[in-house]
C-alpha cells in the first residue's frame, strides 16, 4: 500500500501522523550549531511510522554522540507532544559522513587489536570495555549462515531449558525485519512504558521478552536501512527494563550482516551459539557465520545439529532426511563444541505454530531434555570463561 511507510492512523480515529508533519514538527529542534534547524541539515533519516508510533533516527558525528543526547531527547518530546502521537523511538546514530576526515586516534589504536602484548614500539593501549545491560549477566547469540534450519525455535527451547535449569533468563527477539518471538511464544498485545521511555518486556513462560514484533503490526513490512536498524536493536537491549537476568539469550537474524556486528561491536557477547542442519550447504552457510564470531572476537559456544534425524511417530523408524552427523563433523574440524542433536518431530513443529513450545509444553520428554542439555553445556563454558569486553572494530 503507497504511503503506509510514511503514515498511520490512530485507533481514536484521528487523522492519520504523516512522514511531512513529522518533519516538519522536528524543524522546532536546533541542530549543533544552533542557528539551521535537525532537518534542514540533513540529519534525520528514516521516518517510519506504524500504529500511532513514530521511529526515526538522528545522525550525528561519532564522537559527539554523548554530547548531543540532549537533541535527541528534545527531538523525541517534541514528536511525542503532536496530536495522534502515541509514542516515539528515536535513536542517534554516529556515521562518519563519505570523505569526512577520520578522528585521529593514537597510532596503537588504528591496529587490529591483540590479545597478546603488543611487541612493537608503543605499548598497545587498553581497548574501552563496552558498556553492558544493567542487571543482566551474561548474554549469548543464537545464529545461523542461513534462514530455514530452525533458529528461532532453537533459541526459544534453549532459553527454556536454561529457565527449566533454574536460571533467570531473558529473551530478545533481534530479527527486525521477521520478529518471530510473538507468534513461538504465544504472546500478543503492546509493552507498557515506564515514564514514556523505558519499556517493560512482555513474558510468558517464565521469560522476559522483547521483539519489534510487539511495536508494529504482524503484516508491517519494516523498510528501514542499516543505521536505523542498529539503533532499534540497541534501544530494545539497553532501555528495556529486564530486571536481575542470570541470561539474556538474542536471537539473530540469519546470514552475517548490520545486526550480527552491531552486537559483536557494541555489546560484550558472552558467546554465540551456532545453529545449522546436516547438509553440506546449511554447515557452509554455518561455517561463514562462526568465523565471522571469531574474526570479531565473540566465542564460539558451540554448534547445534537441528532437523538431525526424523522419528516416524506412526512406526518409531528413524530417517536421516538431511543426512546426519555433517554438524558433529564439522565442530570437531573446526575445533568447537558439538552441543547436541534436535531432531525433526511433528510435536517441535506443532508447538511451535501454537506457541507453546516443547520445553514448556512437554517438559519431561525426549526432545525437551535434549534442549535442557544443550542448555547446560551453554551454561557451563559460560560459568567457566570470565565475560568478555566487546571488541573495537576499524573499518578503512
Amino acid at each position: 500500500m503507497p504511503g503506509s511507510r510514511c503514515s498511520a492512523r490512530s485507533e481514536d480515529g484521528m487523522a492519520d501522523i504523516t512522514k511531512e508533519q513529522v518533519l516538519e514538527t522536528l524543524k522546532t529542534v536546533r541542530g549543533p550549531d544552533l542557528e539551521h534547524n535537525i532537518v534542514e541539515l540533513g540529519m534525520v533519516s528514516d521516518v517510519f511510522i506504524s500504529d500511532g508510533k513514530v521511529y526515526f533516527s538522528i545522525t550525528v558525528p561519532a564522537e559527539r554522540a554523548k554530547d548531543l543526547e540532549p537533541m535527541r531527547l528534545a527531538a523525541e518530546r517534541v514528536v511525542k507532544d503532536m496530536p495522534g502521537v502515541k509514542g516515539a523511538m528515536v535513536a542517534l546514530t554516529a556515521d562518519r559522513k563519505a570523505g569526512s576526515p577520520a578522528p585521529r586516534p593514537a597510532p596503537p589504536q588504528q591496529a587490529a587489536p591483540h590479545a597478546h602484548a603488543h611487541p612493537h614500539g608503543q605499548p598497545q593501549q587498553p581497548r574501552a570495555a563496552k558498556i553492558g545491560v544493567p542487571g543482566v549477566g551474561a548474554i549469548i547469540a543464537v545464529a545461523s549462515g542461513k534462514g530455514g534450519v530452525g533458529k528461532s525455535t532453537t533459541a526459544v527451547n534453549l532459553a527454556l531449558g536454561l529457565a527449566a535449569n533454574g536460571l533467570r533468563v531473558g529473551i530478545l527477539d533481534a530479527d527486525i525485519y521477521g520478529p518471530s518471538m510473538p507468534r513461538l511464544l504465544k504472546i500478543s498485545g503492546r509493552p507498557t512504558q515506564i515514564d514514556g521511555r523505558i519499556i517493560n518486556p512482555m513474558q510468558n513462560y517464565g521469560l522476559k521478552v522483547m521483539s519489534m514484533g510487539f511495536l508494529v503490526e504482524e503484516e508491517t513490512a519494516m523498510i528501514w536501512r542499516g543505521p536505523m536498524v542498529q539503533s532499534a536493536l540497541l534501544q530494545m537491549l539497553r532501555e528495556v527494563a529486564w530486571g536481575e537476568l542470570d541470561v539474556l539469550v538474542v536471537d539473530m537474524p540469519p546470514g552475517t550482516g548490520d545486526v550480527q556486528l552491531t552486537m559483536a561491536q557494541q555489546v560484550p557477547l558472552a558467546g554465540a551459539v551456532i545453529v545449522s542442519t546436516p547438509q553440506d550447504l546449511a554447515l557452509i552457510d554455518a561455517r561463514k557465520g562462526l568465523n565471522m564470531f571469531r574474526k570479531v572476537e565473540v566465542p564460539v559456544l558451540g554448534i547445534v545439529e537441528n532437523m538431525s534425524y526424523f522419528i516416524a511417530p506412526d512406526t518409531g523408524a528413524r530417517y536421516d532426511i538431511f543426512g546426519h552427523g555433517g554438524a558433529r563433523k564439522e565442530a570437531e574440524r573446526l575445533g568447537v563444541p558439538f552441543l547436541g542433536e534436535v531432531p525433526l518431530t511433528m510435536g517441535i513443529r506443532e508447538s511451535s505454530d501454537a506457541g507453546t513450545p516443547l520445553v514448556a509444553a512437554e517438559p519431561n520428554g525426549v526432545v525437551a531434555g535434549i534442549y535442557r542439555e544443550i542448555a547446560a553445556k551453554v551454561w557451563k563454558q559460560i560459568a567457566d570463561t570470565p565475560l568478555r569486553s566487546a571488541p573495537s572494530i576499524v573499518f578503512e
